[in-house]
C-alpha cells in the first residue's frame, strides 16, 4: 500500500524573517561592544562617521552569513528527519504497518529526532503484530463460522427430500441441531473472550467452597464420561474455600473437564483433586490421553490453535484461550506438564484471599 505525498514544511536557505532577527541581534552586540570600546577613547566625530557606514555594512554581512549557515543547519538537522518521520507516518496512516526509520545517530550521539523514531518504530511494530493478529482472527473466525453453516446447509436441504426415512431424518436433524449448538458455543466464546481481553467483565470475589463447585461441574459432564465407559477419580477434592468469581472459574473447570473427556480415549482415566499448598487453592485435571507434544504445547493458549486436528469437529480452539485470560484475571497461574501419548495434567493455582500478596 503506497501512501500519498503529504504536505512538509518547505524553508530556503534563506529567510528573510530569520535575517532581521539576526540582523537585530548583531547589530545590538555590535553596538554594546563598540559603546564600550569607544567610551575612554577620543575619536574625533568625522572619522566615527566614516567608521559607522563600513561598520553597518560588516552587520549586514555578518547577518547574512549567520543567516545562511542557519537555514543549512536548519535543512540538514531538522528538515531531513522531520521529512523522514512524515513520510513514515503518512504511511503507517495508509496502513503500511511494515515502515520503519533508519536512526540518525548511534550511540551515546541520540539526540530528540533518536527517541521519536526509536518510539515511531516501535509503534510500528506494534501495530504490525496488532494486524496480524486481527487478519488471522478474521480468518479463524470465517473458517470456524463457515463449517457448522455448510453442514446446517447441507442437512437442511437433504431434510427437504420427500421420501426421506422417518429414522434418516432424525439423524439429520440431530447432525443439524448439534452443529447449530456448535455455531452458537462459538459465537458464545468469541463474545465472552472478547469482553475479557477488552476488560469489561470485572470478577465479583466472593468466598464459596471450591470443592462444592468442582463436583457440582463434573456431574455435568456424567454422561459424556459415561459414553465413554471412562474412569473418574474426584476422590482428592478436599473442602477448600476460596474468595474468587465463582461465575468465572466455572468456565475454568467445564473447559478442564471436556479437554480431558474429549482427549481421553475410551476406557481411560481422569483424575481430579484440589487442596491447599502454602496459601494457594491448587486443582489438577490429569488424563491418560493422547497428550501433548512439546510444539503444540507453546499454542495451547492461543485463540483458535487445535493441537489435534482430529478433534476439530469437536471444539473451536477458543477453551483453553478463556482459561489463562480468566485465570490471569483471578490473579492465579496455570500450568501444563504433558507426555505425547500418556496424557497430560493441568494444575491451576488460585490465590485463597483476594488480599493475599497484596
Amino acid at each position: 500500500m503506497k501512501a500519498k505525498p503529504g504536505r512538509c514544511v518547505q524553508r530556503s536557505l534563506f529567510a528573510l524573517r530569520s535575517y532581521v532577527i539576526f540582523f537585530l541581534t548583531v547589530s545590538f552586540l555590535v553596538s554594546c561592544c563598540l559603546l564600550l570600546f569607544l567610551k575612554g577613547l577620543d575619536i574625533p566625530p568625522d572619522v566615527l562617521r566614516q567608521n559607522a557606514r563600513v561598520t553597518f555594512l560588516n552587520v549586514l554581512l555578518l547577518s547574512l552569513l549567520c543567516c545562511l549557515v542557519d537555514g543549512v543547519r536548519h535543512k540538514f538537522m531538522v528538515e531531513r528527519p522531520v521529512r523522514r518521520i512524515l513520510e513514515a507516518a503518512q504511511r503507517l496512516t495508509a496502513g503500511d504497518f511494515s515502515a520503519r526509520i533508519q536512526p540518525l545517530h548511534g550511540g551515546r550521539r541520540v539526540n530528540e529526532f533518536d527517541l521519536i523514531i526509536e518510539d515511531l518504530n516501535k509503534m510500528a511494530r506494534e501495530l504490525a503484530g496488532t494486524e496480524t493478529l486481527r487478519t488471522d482472527f478474521i480468518a479463524n473466525v470465517s473458517h470456524e463460522l463457515k463449517t457448522p453453516l455448510a453442514v446446517i446447509q447441507n442437512y437442511g436441504t437433504l431434510l427437504q427430500t420427500p421420501a426421506l426415512e422417518e429414522a434418516q431424518r432424525m439423524e439429520y436433524a440431530k447432525a443439524a441441531a448439534d452443529a447449530a449448538r456448535r455455531l452458537s458455543q462459538l459465537i458464545t466464546n468469541i463474545l465472552k473472550l472478547n469482553k475479557l481481553e477488552n476488560q469489561q467483565i470485572f470478577p465479583q470475589a466472593r468466598p464459596y467452597d471450591l470443592g462444592e463447585q468442582l463436583r457440582e461441574c463434573l456431574l455435568g459432564f456424567e454422561e459424556a464420561w459415561e459414553k465413554k465407559d471412562l474412569a473418574l477419580d474426584a476422590e482428592g477434592i478436599g473442602d477448600v474455600t476460596v474468595t474468587a468469581d465463582a461465575e468465572l472459574l466455572t468456565l475454568v473447570w467445564n473447559n478442564l473437564f471436556s479437554n480431558a473427556i474429549k482427549f481421553t480415549p475410551p476406557g481411560g482415566r481422569v483424575t481430579v483433586d484440589a487442596r491447599e499448598e502454602d496459601g494457594w487453592a491448587v486443582v489438577r485435571v490429569a488424563d491418560t490421553g493422547c497428550g501433548i507434544p512439546p510444539e503444540v504445547g507453546r499454542h495451547i493458549f492461543e485463540k483458535f490453535y487445535q493441537g489435534d486436528p482430529s478433534h476439530a469437529a469437536q471444539g473451536n480452539g477458543l477453551g483453553l484461550a478463556l482459561v489463562k485470560r480468566v485465570v490471569d484475571i483471578t490473579g492465579g497461574e496455570i500450568l501444563v506438564e504433558s507426555t505425547s501419548g500418556k496424557g497430560s495434567v493441568f494444575t491451576v493455582k488460585l490465590r485463597r484471599d483476594v488480599n493475599e500478596g497484596l
